[in-house]
């Protein structure tokens, strides 16, 4: 059986390997995207300090698309603005879907109105980094297939790996537990490889199960079943406004605003506010409340019919207040922090960082030990000398 595991674990690794290194390597610079946005990006990520105390309230959504769509200059229409929240700066949010997909922000100071930056997820270094991580910089419709599938995979080499690990006899155990040092390379690769292996284990398996929602559906809407004792992603319910309540002289934009400034007021100090126009007649005005600005799961969602006003009732995972949620729409809201480790701060940042660093060096290790057993076997083959026969006469 173990011969069995151990040509399973061999061959699986060979076909997934390169892609889980590259996974791997993309996924510790994400885990800081954050901090590292906020310490190279400081002239338009966060806001000048005597800017701030200098007025009472941002201007309002409408103000500030006006000012996007003017930076922009191309005819887009905004799709939503992000108040990030007392430190940082405002974002005009630009994206369209299809064959023309495209995304840009226009970074504003919220309290003059002053653009600081044009933003173009094609020149941006960390969107090219999570095109390798979720794409490997192919087409999505060959790319993320591939990674999905190989991530599939890297969770049956960590439970292949454990069988092929676990020590058969006690005497054994002590050792498995460290990494000799003043071994041979050899050894010492095959201690890194197992080791390393074992103790990344189970943060490993978080990193696979949150990244294959978005690798699969199936494990997308099976791990919502099983979370939430049943429940099921196609029975959220998204609300519409009433056409019918059209009244003449009806501004959206007059409309958006007020939704805005009603959700904005209630907000906690330091909590971003987001925003998101009605995309058709429709749509409802979206307002959301993040209580943790640099993360994304500590939300409150407000829904508005966008003529009268009126609060909208949804259903689903990211539907109304967070504290309101039960435990399986909240780790469903949590996937993304959970990936990186956000959820528990800089900590765990840290913790995702240096374990998908093991995840990375684990198909190296593992690829230099099969190298190493196939010159073993080409040496242990004899030699036999050919021995001319006379011919009879």
């Amino acid at each position: 059986m173990r011969k069995i595991v151990g040509k399973f674990h061999l061959w699986l690794g060979l076909a997934s390997g390169l892609v889980v290194f590259v996974i791997s390597i993309t996924g510790c610079l994400l885990a800081f995207e954050w901090e590292l946005r906020s310490l190279f990006g400081k002239q338009w990520f966060h806001l000048d300090a005597k800017v701030k105390s200098a007025q009472v309230a941002p201007l309002a959504p409408s103000a500030l698309s006006a000012i996007g769509e003017k930076a922009l200059g191309d005819g887009k229409k905004a799709q939503g603005v992000i108040y990030g929240g007392k430190d940082y700066s405002s974002v005009v949010q630009f994206f369209g879907r299809g064959d023309d997909a495209y995304y840009q922000q226009v970074f504003v100071n919220p309290y003059n109105g002053e653009v600081l930056k044009v933003w173009d997820a094609k020149t941006d270094f960390f969107r090219v980094v999570l095109e390798g991580h979720f794409n490997l910089w192919l087409p999505r419709s060959i790319g993320q297939p591939i990674v999905a599938i190989s991530t599939l995979i890297f969770l049956v080499m960590l439970i292949t790996g454990l069988v092929l690990w676990w020590p058969r006899n006690k005497a054994a155990r002590k050792q498995r537990f460290s990494v000799k040092m003043d071994a041979k390379w050899k050894r010492k690769n095959y201690d890194l490889h197992n080791v390393l292996g074992f103790y990344v284990m189970s943060i490993a398996i978080i990193l696979v199960i949150t990244g294959l929602v978005w690798g699969f559906e199936w494990w997308s809407n099976g791990l919502y079943y099983a979370t939430t004792g049943g429940k099921s992603l196609k029975d959220a319910q998204y609300p519409v406004s009433d056409t019918a309540l059209l009244t003449p002289g009806h501004s959206l934009a007059q409309n958006t605003d007020i939704a805005w400034q009603k959700v904005y007021a209630g907000r906690p100090e330091g909590a971003g506010v987001s925003l998101y126009f009605a995309s058709g007649n429709t749509a409802p005005i979206s307002v959301t409340v993040n209580h943790r600005p640099g993360t994304y799961y500590k939300t409150d969602n407000y829904l508005f019919d966008q003529y009268t006003l009126k609060p909208l009732e949804a259903s689903g995972p990211y539907a109304g207040k967070y504290e309101a949620a039960g435990m399986g729409d909240k780790l469903r809201r949590m996937n993304y922090d959970l990936h990186v480790g956000a959820v528990f701060g800089f900590a765990g940042k840290l913790l995702m960082f240096f374990a998908s660093l093991i995840c990375a060096s684990l198909p190296v290790t593992g690829f230099c030990i099969w190298m190493g057993r196939k010159k073993k076997a080409k040496k242990l083959v004899p030699k036999i000398d050919t021995v001319v026969q006379p011919a009879f006469a």
